[in-house]
């Protein structure tokens, strides 16, 4: 064997032993089972490999430092929460946390929850962050929210808000010429009416109609939720309305107060707005309900006192009166 040759094979067993000691000096992961690891933010790619390796998932903390300079890409590493598998090298980890792939955690807002349970579930949400008042009635388009481990309160009623204002914009933007509103507060309002009279998503536009016919004729709108609102803030009343309550003269009772309430009663969804803004072209003044969840809807009174006739005698079939 020739000088030259030796001389390469012996360049080649030292390269493959530098290789050999470095990728070792590199450490690698040491994940067992699915872990949430969290990254603060401003946190440096040192600071996040000393916390990988205190918490177990890495080796070595200077080794996952040195694969990041030669093999990582020019990305930063993201702040949040990332799911870490057992399958994944120290390479795919540090990939996770160039791309942001954080974990996703998900809080949803029903339609017609009031702004009082919507602060309390917010406050019950173990991973969220920091104090927040309760939001004003209205102001939260009911929907599912993503949300971050640590993510502030704050910032998520924010983003519940926006998403109101700008459903509300672009409803507003579509609306039927002469509908009985005149400003998107007061389609805000009667829409929470409708959201809380009816259960029935097929009957949201009748019911629109309705209230809509009222507040033209200038009639009472007698919604039995504007009764209770001033007493629970949208909570059950957990009882029968008592008469004291019917005659009460406030801002909300309807029974007492021609016109609309003096705000929402409740978080309206996108479809109650819209079927306020877009109302079914009826002659109903009068509604009662069916004992399906649904009402009967009537023109005349007359009409109305029959429907009242019918629903009665189910609730005495019923054993409730």
């Amino acid at each position: 064997m020739t000088r030259a040759r030796l001389a390469v094979l012996g360049l080649l067993a030292l390269l493959a032993a530098g290789i050999v000691a470095v990728w070792s000096l590199m450490g690698s992961a040491t994940v067992t089972k699915e872990t949430a690891f969290t990254i603060p933010a401003g946190a440096s790619v040192s600071a996040v490999a000393d916390k990988l390796e205190a918490e177990g998932l890495i080796t070595s903390a200077s080794g996952f430092v040195l694969q990041a300079r030669i093999f990582g890409s020019d990305a930063p590493i993201q702040a949040g929460e990332f799911l870490l598998a057992p399958d994944m090298s120290q390479g795919d980890i540090l990939a996770s946390f160039q791309s942001g792939d954080v974990i996703r955690r998900f809080v949803t807002i029903p339609e017609g929850m009031p702004s009082i349970l919507v602060w309390e579930r917010l406050m019950a949400e173990e991973l969220l962050d920091g104090e927040v008042p309760v939001p004003p009635e209205g102001s939260i388009l009911p929907d599912t929210y993503a949300f971050e481990r640590g993510q502030s309160r704050a910032s998520l009623v924010e983003g519940m808000q926006a998403a109101m204002d700008k459903a509300l914009a672009e409803e507003w933007a579509a609306r039927a010429p002469g509908i009985a509103v005149d400003t998107m507060r007061d389609a805000l309002v009667l829409a929470s009416i409708v959201e809380k009279e009816t259960g029935k998503a097929s009957e949201r536009r009748m019911v629109a109609g309705l209230y809509s016919n009222r507040v033209r004729a200038g009639m009472l709108l007698q919604a039995d939720p504007t009764i209770i609102y001033p007493i629970t803030k949208g909570k059950p009343l957990g009882r029968r309305i008592r008469q004291s309550e019917i005659a009460a003269v406030n801002g909300y009772n309807t029974y007492t107060r021609v016109g609309l309430p003096e705000g929402p009663i409740t978080n309206p969804g996108r479809e109650s707005i819209a079927a306020v803004l877009n109302p079914e072209k009826t002659g109903a003044l009068f509604m009662v309900a069916d004992g399906t969840g649904g009402h009967w809807f009537a023109d005349t009174l007359e009409q109305h006192n029959a429907n009242v006739a019918k629903w009665y005698a189910i609730r005495r079939e019923r054993g409730e009166m």
